[in-house]
């Protein structure tokens, strides 16, 4: 079950986007679930900020059915999630190029909450689709432990998080909330609500740590770094490998790090999720030619985009949040 703090006009107002209004922080009330361990039971995972529409569908979401041959990417916004999907999906299907060039990655691997934090668009009911996909399935979420499908820690399916370092995540999210979600405030209103976490799924650091937690003891779970997949690519391949119960030579696997590539990937028509950037763009009236999806893919692009005191208080935010965790970001 789960408990909405509603967050005052003062406390959102300037954090809110037309198209995601009302925010409020979503509180799971009934913690440990089946398939949790000893460890479950001394902790709760933390909160959600989302927008009030999102309460019309959390206890769906909260009992989707789940089956064991999903296969599910978890994320942060903004962590490297499209990327990670194409590799997973290749992956999955013994390299189904082919497929790949020709059905988009949205429909290949379906955003779960997709319509259920969208006011304002005539977007269909994701979770519908998510639940209508044929077997076996590739879905996408940005939600926190808290909020995900309960079933996903009892039927075990595989689930790949990724995180990233927050400072960049929060250079990319700053640009996404404008381009995608209609943000129209100032970029020290944006790097408030990010230290304050209140943009929607905030807060960034506990959602990666709590997935640290759950992955720590469940072979189900594969966690990755971002800056691993920059750095070492091939290294991320062969562990995507051998979690996904997948063979593949070095040359097909060179041939799958070149598709994979931040280059190609950004000129990928159906991997690069422009789709999203045209669709937000039409809803909002605005040239859909602003902006990429795909802008940088680097690390440390933050030091170059944001205010020196941003980082300083975002190291102490971290401090704190990982207080008494052992997980640690890739710098």
């Amino acid at each position: 079950m789960f408990h909405y703090r509603r967050l005052s006009r003062g406390e959102v107002e300037r954090f809110e986007t037309p198209y995601n209004e009302n925010l409020l922080e979503v509180h799971l009330t009934d913690w440990p679930v089946d398939g949790s361990d000893d460890d479950d039971s001394k902790w709760l995972p933390s909160h959600c900020v989302m927008p009030s529409r999102y309460c019309q569908f959390a206890e769906r979401i909260r009992n989707l059915t789940v089956y064991e041959d999903d296969v599910w990417i978890v994320t942060f916004p903004k962590a490297g999630t499209t990327w990670t999907q194409e590799m997973v999906w290749l992956i999955d299907r013994d390299l189904d190029y082919e497929t790949a060039a020709t059905v988009n990655l949205q429909q290949r691997s379906k955003f779960l909450e997709m319509f259920t934090f969208v006011s304002k668009m005539n977007l269909p009911d994701s979770i519908a689709l998510v639940e209508e996909m044929p077997r076996p399935r590739h879905i996408k979420s940005h939600l926190p432990v808290a909020l995900l499908p309960q079933q996903l820690w009892s039927v075990k399916p595989k689930i790949v998080y990724v995180a990233r370092n927050p400072k960049d995540v929060t250079t990319s999210y700053m640009h996404h909330y404008k381009h995608i979600h209609g943000f129209e405030g100032a970029q020290q209103d944006f790097l408030d609500g990010i230290l304050q976490d209140k943009i929607i799924w905030c807060p960034q650091v506990k959602h990666a740590a709590d997935f640290w937690h759950m992955a720590k003891n469940r072979k189900h779970i594969l966690f990755l770094h971002f800056e691993d997949m920059k750095r070492n690519l091939m290294g991320v391949l062969a562990k995507v490998c051998t979690f996904m119960g997948k063979s593949y030579s070095t040359e097909q696997l060179e041939r799958l790090a070149e598709h994979l590539s931040f280059e190609n990937m950004k000129n990928n028509k159906t991997a690069n999720n422009q789709i999203l950037v045209t669709q937000a763009a039409e809803a909002m009236g605005r040239s859909s030619d602003q902006f990429k999806f795909m802008r940088k893919g680097e690390i440390g692009a933050y030091r170059s985009e944001l205010p020196v005191d941003f980082s300083m208080k975002m190291d102490e935010l971290i401090r704190e949040q990982l207080s008494g965790s052992d997980f640690k970001y890739r710098e």
